[in-house]
């Protein structure tokens, strides 16, 4: 058995093949750029009115002649003469002459003659040509995050598609033959089958959206073997539910070893989650996570969130961690890392919620951090500040 910290390192320490695709933007938020983008024009690509006024030659005079309109979209040129103004829209191209664009809020207009009530200074008002980047420079590196602002700057510049890590692939196994599948009245002596599903919800969170195949298995050894199998040769990471205890109908860890899956640690010194299963085959990684509920997620949030962000090429890979006081006294006499649902305030306060067993998902419903106690700390003062993982990727 192994601490968190040395989980986590083992786990950091996975060299990766971090595969390319070219996507559209459309289907790029959350990506990581792997090439440079290039921009192909000048942004903006004309010169620009910065708002709605009037451009004109910057002169001490006050008094200017009216003579054309310049609308957003409109490609018409116009030679502008001393003391002559063109109507202006934020947005629309300015003539070559002029060099300011008066607010129209300064402005009195009687008919086409113009009084300038305040002269701004030379130059105000216009965005040059290429001002916000030039044509050839880079747009954004590689290693950028593309967040909607990042999807909307590279479309003002034309870009259509982006060479971006590429999501790995996973697959999800779901053991247990008390596991009853939702849309019919529940048997005796079954519970319905709920990590699949919760595992893909969190796999969304994560950016993962495609690429997700799940299967069901009887506690068997031959069936078991066989499905992982199946899946080892289509996925990049594999995520096993239950049967990796050491239970008569326990058969994930004898299973995985017959698939020549290498183990690289079995057993984490933590509650939730401690019999935690960590292994690899080729390029295809593999997590056996407990059954209970609670301990899946739990896992899932500290240890598997991280390595699929380090595949989809993300600097900083694993959810925030901050500290905040904690509202109740703690004990730990376990020895144990502890892993608690909590509700954490603007205040900076963090509170354990009632309910803390790993069967419960009803109170990791309700809560939006782990509480990190960790195994040397017997334990924690009201108000003393704790590591808290908040769960909103």
């Amino acid at each position: 058995m192994i601490s968190v910290s040395k989980a986590l390192h083992v786990i950091n320490s996975q060299a990766l093949i971090l595969r390319e695709e070219e996507v559209s933007l459309n289907d790029a938020l959350g990506a990581v750029l792997s090439k440079d983008v290039f921009s192909a024009i000048n942004m903006p690509p004309f010169r620009q009115s910065a708002m709605d006024g009037y451009a004109l030659k910057w002169s001490e005079e006050r008094g200017y002649q009216l003579t054309y309109e310049s609308q957003a979209g409109n490609a018409n040129s116009y030679t502008l003469k001393n003391k002559e103004a063109v109507r202006i829209f934020t947005g629309a191209l300015v003539p070559d002459e002029a060099d300011t664009v008066v607010m129209q809020e300064h402005v009195e207009q009687t008919g086409k003659e113009l009084s300038i009530q305040k002269m701004p200074s030379k130059y105000a008002n216009i965005r040059e040509t290429g001002e916000q980047i030039q044509a050839g420079d880079i747009a954004l590196k590689k290693g950028a995050v593309l967040n909607a602002a990042a999807i909307g700057f590279l479309t003002c510049l034309g870009v259509q598609n982006v060479s971006v890590y590429r999501r790995p692939k996973v697959g999800i196994l779901v053991t247990g033959n008390e596991l009853q599948s939702v849309g019919s009245p529940l048997r005796t002596g079954s519970i319905y089958e709920s990590n699949s599903t919760m595992l893909k919800a969190a796999l969304h969170e994560s950016g993962i959206t495609e690429e997700i195949e799940i299967l069901r298995v009887s506690d068997d050894l031959e069936s078991t073997k066989a499905c992982i199998k199946n899946l080892l040769e289509k996925t990049d990471l594999l995520l096993i539910s239950g049967g990796i205890s050491v239970g008569d109908y326990d058969f994930v860890k004898e299973a995985l070893t017959a698939n020549q899956v290498d183990e690289l640690f079995y057993k984490v010194n933590q509650k939730p989650g401690k019999p935690l299963w960590f292994g690899r085959k080729g390029s295809t990684c593999v997590f056996a996570l407990p059954g209970n509920p609670a301990s899946v997620l739990t896992c899932f949030y500290v240890y598997v969130y991280p390595l699929i962000q380090k595949w989809k090429g993300y600097q900083n890979s694993s959810l925030e961690r901050i500290f905040a006081k904690c509202t109740s006294k703690l004990q730990n006499k376990t020895g144990k890392t502890i892993f608690l649902k909590a509700a954490l305030s603007q205040k900076g306060e963090a509170t354990p919620l009632q309910g803390q067993s790993s069967a419960m998902m009803h109170t990791y419903a309700l809560s939006n951090a782990l509480i990190c106690v960790p195994e040397e700390k017997e334990s924690i003062e009201v108000g003393e500040e704790v590591e808290c993982i908040k769960l909103t990727p």
